[in-house]
């Protein structure tokens, strides 16, 4: 019907119903931001305003996601992940506790193995949360839920033999042991400060590219870079959607408001796509952008030393197209799309705005 409706009515006509209903919703919003009716906000949001009606189907589908699957993707355990990363930090502390993790430790080693029955899930996700937990067993004091939770894991280690061979010392299909290290044995970067930022004035949106195809191999050099980026426990709550041939990377990028006029020449489109699913609780709902954000500024960064220019796209939550990229993509319910970026060898003479940064003065704020 609204799609029947656009077509009918004069532009003109359209024009006065759209300011007339930006000044009702600019009024309302204004009403409910006072203080007396500050606290009554979802009222708006339920009554004039649905903006948030995607986000909140979305969140209700991740819990519902999460609780079906237990935390147990198919490749990967959002649980075990985030359980494993809070035991490492638990062995990291200093001093270290002696007993620590005894309200997640029984459920850890649980959903350990429910993993190991998992033939799809990474391989390195299960070394990793192995060791983790055979260093933990090794270094804690003994209470009732320790000794409960070990004798547990030794079951379980029984399977992770059989499928990955002795584990009495650690994960043995590696070449080091995944556990917490000190500081001083991280290899040692040589790039310097001044040759970083350099990169960092290198790298600008580039939105002209050669018809030049982008290697697979250099775009999953770059994704496995990203992959370094941090992670609220670890989780890495996102995908990289590919698509590396230029009509479908045109019509991705189309879906985007802030293509127009650049987009039939991108070669590439990445879209970067959050999980709901890997949280329980509404409370981590933004860490899909925060995580997202952080991978995909690693990845361009990336995709620059590689000789690849890159443009993040902004992705505005506009129902429209959240439904038709949901669909091109076949996303679930609970992933949404964070941004995209355009990538592609840049042409020489392709011009790229200066676009002038704010200063330290302005960006810092001392807290006093």
């Amino acid at each position: 019907m609204k799609s029947l409706a656009r077509a009918i009515l004069p532009s003109n006509f359209k024009t006065v119903i759209r300011h007339n209903m930006a000044k009702f919703d600019l009024a309302m919003s204004r009403c409910f931001s006072n203080k007396f009716l500050r606290a009554r906000a979802s009222w708006f949001y339920s009554c004039f305003n649905s903006q948030f009606g995607r986000e909140q189907r979305a969140v209700l589908a991740g819990r519902n996601a999460y609780d079906q699957q237990q935390g147990i993707g198919q490749q990967s355990s959002a649980l075990l992940r985030r359980n494993t990363h809070r035991i490492e930090k638990g062995l990291s502390m200093s001093p270290r506790r002696a007993v620590f993790a005894q309200d997640y430790i029984v459920e850890t080693v649980a959903c350990f193995n429910q993993c190991i029955e998992c033939e799809q899930l990474c391989t390195d996700e299960l070394n990793w949360a192995h060791d983790v937990l055979h260093h933990y067993f090794e270094t804690v004091e003994q209470t009732v839920i320790v000794t409960q939770a070990q004798l547990s894991f030794e079951a379980a280690k029984s399977k992770y033999s059989a499928r990955f061979g002795d584990a009495d010392s650690g994960s043995d299909v590696t070449e080091a042991i995944k556990i917490p290290y000190q500081k001083h044995e991280l290899q040692s970067s040589e790039v310097t400060a001044e040759q970083f930022h350099g990169l960092c004035q290198q790298r600008r949106s580039v939105r002209w590219f050669t018809s030049e195809s982008v290697p697979d191999k250099l775009l999953n050099q770059a994704i496995e870079t990203a992959s370094l980026a941090p992670s609220a426990c670890n989780r890495q709550p996102f995908q990289f959607y590919v698509a590396n041939e230029q009509s479908m990377a045109t019509k991705v990028a189309k879906l985007a408001g802030g293509t127009v006029g650049f987009a039939d020449n991108i070669p590439c489109t990445l879209v970067v796509v959050g999980d709901l699913s890997a949280y329980a609780l509404e409370r981590d709902r933004h860490v899909i952008y925060l995580d997202g954000a952080l991978a995909s500024m690693q990845l361009m960064l990336a995709l620059e030393t590689l000789g690849l220019s890159t443009c993040p796209i902004n992705w505005p939550d506009i129902e429209v197209p959240e439904q038709k990229m949901a669909k091109l993509l076949k996303l679930e319910a609970h992933q949404r799309p964070v941004m995209l970026i355009a990538v592609g060898y840049a042409k020489d003479s392709g011009m790229i705005p200066y676009s002038q940064k704010k200063t330290v003065t302005v960006l810092r704020k001392d807290i006093e």
